[in-house]
């Protein structure tokens, strides 16, 4: 697939109102194409990188201006990995916004890090996420206990953390659930 800061493949809407993608309600960027085909795969239909919607950018930004009550947004798929410039695109401008920033990916943080020696995209992509829940799923390694992710080779990196130390820093989830799920100011019904 030619990549393109412009247009997006997409596997579907954005969801908003997601509780599963990450902490609070997030609206998720489901992205169309993925070569890890991993065994017992939640979403195989994603696959393809000849199916979904190819969409303009800044349609997708003109849709996050609309958002409201959520605390953050998730790029999923398929692998947000194969489209690094659009989503850059589009994480970059959901930070100015404020909003926190979750990416899921078969690839694992070293792999990423290799692919940036070659096109420094994936670094600047990442340079926009907050947690990158990586590794890709692996069946035998299934836990249903798990929150925000479904295998336990995968793991929860705060990218800002890891970042700035050099080291791999991971997330306890549900640390990270209490401490940051209400860093914008809570709703009072």
């Amino acid at each position: 697939m030619e990549q393109n800061k412009d247009y997006i493949l997409l596997a579907a809407d954005l969801q908003s109102d997601s509780i599963v993608d990450g902490p609070g309600l997030r609206t998720v960027i489901w992205t169309q194409g993925c070569l890890h085909h991993c065994k017992g795969c939640q979403n195989p239909q994603t696959w393809s990188f000849k199916s979904g919607g190819l969409v303009p950018v800044k349609d997708i930004l003109k849709e996050i201006d609309k958002l409201e009550y959520q605390t953050g947004i998730t790029f999923s798929g398929g692998d947000p990995m194969y489209q690094p410039y659009a989503c850059n695109e589009i994480a970059a401008y959901s930070k100015k916004k404020g909003f926190n920033i979750w990416v899921y990916t078969g690839f694992t943080f070293e792999e990423l890090m290799d692919m940036s020696k070659k096109d420094p995209i994936y670094l600047k992509f990442l340079e926009n996420v907050d947690v990158l829940v990586d590794g890709r799923f692996i069946l035998e390694e299934r836990d249903l206990s798990l929150l925000f992710r479904g295998s336990r080779n995968q793991r929860l990196i705060d990218i800002q953390k890891t970042l700035e130390t050099g080291n791999i820093t991971l997330l306890d989830e549900y640390e990270y659930m209490e401490e940051k799920m209400f860093e914008k100011e809570p709703m009072y019904i």
